[in-house]
């Protein structure tokens, strides 16, 4: 396919997905199910033009003066890839695959000058002139507008960043990196390192076992990271660095008896296991059965040998662990607010009402975790989610029915796990909370929206 023929695809996928409120994920599936003659490079082409709009959609919006689906394809590739307006109008104008020839107003806003869509909130491209990033506080931009987040959500989220909505919710609105964790179960992080070469991997200095690959052109598709053969000799795994700090935060927990409550898929889990070191008892668990289902040949990819898998669906309980943990791991379900640079199109189709059930999950969680932990032992708590309704508040009105539990500062606990660096503690010193909890945000990091939360259970 050539652009011209890509570019109506992109248009038709943003069309549906804005029509059923599917996963963006789902859209792109049926596409292709109906079009098989794309090729590998075709789908990583739309799909990755789909996402950058998704990412930028109000600004974008702003900029085109329309949210149709066609305004913002053509306004992310004048403005976020850096095609020409001349070249977009050749492009649409093609016959039979163009999606159209361009309007006259159209064509000017493509012609406008780099200044217009930054102060719209358009920061993240090295094609924009870096004078003019910031100024839509001076022009008084809505924050929804240059964040490029729901309107509906502008209060909770100025709750948590004030002044600094924007440009931290912008950050929010790039694109991610691969980030990888090496996984000392299997092999030293000096060897891991070595076999990422091939794909460009450099390690963080954060963590003594992150490594990231940075993201790729926009058009372009990401590093195969899993057929590399260090992947499937369990060296590695794919896994954002906000979430390997989150697991860090379980702290040292060699020879611990430990219970992941919340496991699904098992990234963290798998994280806590080499913590460990094998050692001690790893329990995983997950209220849903069919989200443990890859843990089984992720754990013996990994080389973990001291975890219990326990699924409901084999009828296996809890009840024996009741109050002899010396850790309980709560990744609790949550909007997944702080994985929008990801997926991007989950901020689009979360409701007011989504949020509000999330809500009441986690105070069941919350209440069914702490009854595992011993005296003497802490809960972590972790969401991928920046908003204080699913944190701070939450937390707040479990600590006001268990006085036997008190926040720990959660940077302590890092620290402790042995895998934080110098550079890493100076890195998240800026991310503590008033009650000692990490907020951890990509405008700092580079990481997903993560927040990370220490108690311990008084003796």
């Amino acid at each position: 396919m050539r652009t011209p023929g890509r570019l109506s695809a992109a248009i038709k996928i943003l069309t549906d997905f804005d029509a059923r409120r599917v996963p963006l994920k789902t859209a792109i599936a049926d596409w292709g199910r109906n079009n098989r003659y794309a090729g590998a490079k075709d789908r990583a082409w739309i799909s990755g033009l789909c996402l950058d709009v998704l990412r930028k959609k109000n600004s974008l919006g702003a900029i085109m003066e329309d949210d149709a689906p066609r305004a913002l394809a053509l306004g992310a590739m004048r403005f976020l890839w850096g095609v020409s307006a001349e070249e977009l109008a050749e492009a649409a104008a093609e016959e039979p695959h163009g999606a159209g020839a361009l309007s006259e107003g159209e064509l000017e806003a493509l012609s406008s000058s780099p200044l217009i869509p930054a102060k719209a909130g358009i920061q993240t491209t090295e094609k924009l002139d870096p004078r003019f990033r910031g100024e839509e506080r001076k022009l008084g931009i809505a924050p929804h507008i240059a964040g490029d987040f729901p309107e509906w959500m502008t209060p909770h989220i100025t709750r948590v960043f004030g002044e600094n909505a924007a440009p931290i919710m912008s950050a929010l609105a790039t694109r991610a990196d691969v980030d990888l964790r090496l996984n000392t179960l299997k092999a030293e992080p000096e060897k891991s390192l070595k076999a990422l070469k091939t794909v460009k991997g450099e390690a963080i200095p954060i963590l003594t076992t992150a490594a990231r690959i940075a993201a790729p052109d926009p058009s372009e598709r990401a590093p195969a990271v899993t057929v590399i053969p260090a992947f499937n000799k369990g060296w590695l795994e794919v896994q954002d660095l906000g979430s390997q700090i989150a697991a860090a935060a379980a702290g040292a927990v060699k020879g611990a008896q430990v219970l992941d409550y919340c496991a699904g898929g098992g990234g963290k889990t798998l994280a806590l296991a080499a913590l460990m070191e094998n050692t001690g008892q790893l329990y995983a668990y997950d209220n849903d059965a069919r989200r443990l289902k890859p843990l089984f040949h992720r754990a013996k990819r990994a080389g973990v040998r001291n975890l219990q898998v326990r699924s409901p669906a084999g009828g296996e309980g809890l009840d024996d662990l009741s109050g002899k943990m010396d850790v309980v791991f709560v990744d609790a379900p949550c909007t997944g607010a702080g994985t929008w640079r990801r997926h991007p199109d989950t901020k689009w189709r979360l409701t007011e009402k989504q949020l509000t059930r999330r809500m009441e999950e986690q105070n069941a969680v919350l209440r069914e975790a702490a009854a595992f932990v011993k005296p003497g032992g802490r809960m972590v708590w972790v969401t991928c989610s920046f908003l204080m309704e699913e944190n701070e508040d939450r937390l707040m009105v479990f600590l006001a029915d268990h006085s036997d539990f008190a926040f720990t500062p959660a940077l302590d606990q890092i620290a402790a796990s042995g895998l934080l660096t110098d550079e890493g503690r100076a890195a998240l010193e800026p991310c503590i909370t008033g009650d000692g909890a990490l907020r951890l945000t990509p405008d700092k990091l580079r990481a997903d929206g993560f927040f990370i939360a220490t108690l311990s259970r008084n003796s």
